[in-house]
């Protein structure tokens, strides 16, 4: 494995799942608050898409040569504009 395969595999290990237990208790905490379900899928989608292309952003200088990176920086962005749709259903 290249080191820069190895770089990439070491920051999702160590940095997607303290995000999606963020994200996901961002997520619980609206619906304990009693938000509509749509808008808490939406906010919860956008906060973990926004976070994820954070974390993309960072890691861009080390890995951006690996495919595998654009593809996590495609569904980060996917994500994103999936909870601004969402959103944007909602308040429509």
């Amino acid at each position: 494995m290249e080191d820069d395969a190895k770089v990439f595999r070491d920051y999702l290990i160590f940095t997607v799942p303290h995000i999606t237990v963020f994200a996901g208790a961002l997520f619980g905490l609206m619906i304990l608050l009693g938000l509509n379900v749509k808008l808490s899928v939406g906010i919860f989608a956008f906060i973990y898409g926004l976070m994820l292309s954070i974390l993309a952003l960072v890691i861009r200088p080390h890995v951006s040569r690996l495919r595998l990176y654009w593809l996590f920086l495609l569904f980060s962005l996917a994500l994103l504009g999936a909870g601004v749709a969402i959103m944007f259903v909602v308040f429509s």
